[in-house]
């Protein structure tokens, strides 16, 4: 499962509001990507529902998954964070296992040592 804090969803609410063209198969999507100094990279975006997409809701908004990025991101809330160091969407992911300086790429255990645990 994934899903939103309540700053999340209140940010993601604000930003759908203001579309005009916001169907009920649009919702956030949350991916990864390879990329970055740690090996994978967040990917958030508004979209539409696309064939497996695994959909799950928070907060009364669709989270669209697809299915290469579900194990990394399993478990994961996505959070809206302003601060001093600017602000913007964070994910809070368990899968994580180390992280960039930057926070902006991260790297997870492979599948072997998960299946370890």
């Amino acid at each position: 499962m994934i899903k939103l804090t309540d700053k999340g969803a209140e940010k993601v609410e604000e930003f759908l509001a203001a579309q005009a063209e916001v169907t009920d198969t649009a919702g956030l999507r949350v991916g990864v990507r390879g990329g970055g100094c740690s090996g994978f990279q967040y990917q958030l975006a508004f979209d539409q529902q696309r064939d497996g997409d695994t959909v799950f809701e928070s907060h009364g908004i669709k989270l669209l998954v697809d299915g290469a990025s579900l194990p990394y991101i399993e478990g994961a809330e996505v959070d809206y964070q302003d601060s001093l160091q600017g602000a913007g969407f964070q994910v809070n992911n368990p899968n994580v296992i180390a992280a960039c300086g930057c926070g902006s790429s991260f790297r997870v255990a492979d599948e072997e040592e998960v299946s370890a645990v």
